[in-house]
């Protein structure tokens, strides 16, 4: 039997053989449900953000978040250098503000109620909760960057959450176990 410390700690995507194609990838990637967040850093061309689903939780002690950028997209560069970022958790009622987020080519701040916060970071209304974070790692992983923070402030309010599922939004109703 191989031990957890024997194993190879990356595989390389030659040995992959048979892998699915992006299509069948992206087919049974849209069944998994994710909550959706908007990130946004201080840029050098001024504030930067998008919307993002790959957001996770890593680590208590330290506290550490984690989340995926696409490197070729118009926010990467921000990331890259920014001092600190803010992921703000959206509520049900932020669907506006994801699809605002998502799109290319706008002004994704226009219009959009924000404010500088206390790192630097453009800090949007309304969240369900926000968590800003210094970057802790910032790894290169296929055609996207995996980026992990450290975080250095929360702050939460009241409300469900906007979930993405399938290429669409919805909300989230608990099942109560009786």
């Amino acid at each position: 039997m191989t031990t957890l410390d024997e194993r190879p700690l990356l595989a390389q995507p030659s040995a992959l053989a048979g892998a699915p194609g992006a299509d069948l990838l992206r087919s049974a990637l849209r069944r998994h449900a994710a909550g959706v967040t908007v990130i946004t850093a201080a840029g050098p061309g001024g504030p930067a953000g998008f919307t993002a689903t790959s957001f996770t939780s890593v680590s208590l002690d330290p506290a550490l978040v984690s989340f995926y950028l696409s490197a070729t997209a118009s926010a990467a560069p921000a990331v890259r250098e920014a001092e600190a970022f803010t992921v703000h958790i959206l509520r049900d009622d932020q669907r506006e503000l994801a699809n605002r987020f998502a799109r290319s080519g706008i002004d994704r701040f226009a219009g959009t109620d924000w404010h500088t916060g206390p790192y630097g970071t453009p800090v949007l209304a309304g969240a369900a909760a926000r968590l800003t974070a210094r970057p802790f790692l910032l790894q290169p992983v296929g055609d996207h960057l995996l980026v992990v923070g450290e975080v250095l402030a929360v702050d939460t309010t009241d409300g469900p959450p906007l979930v993405h599922h399938d290429g669409g939004y919805g909300g989230f109703t608990p099942v109560r176990e009786g």
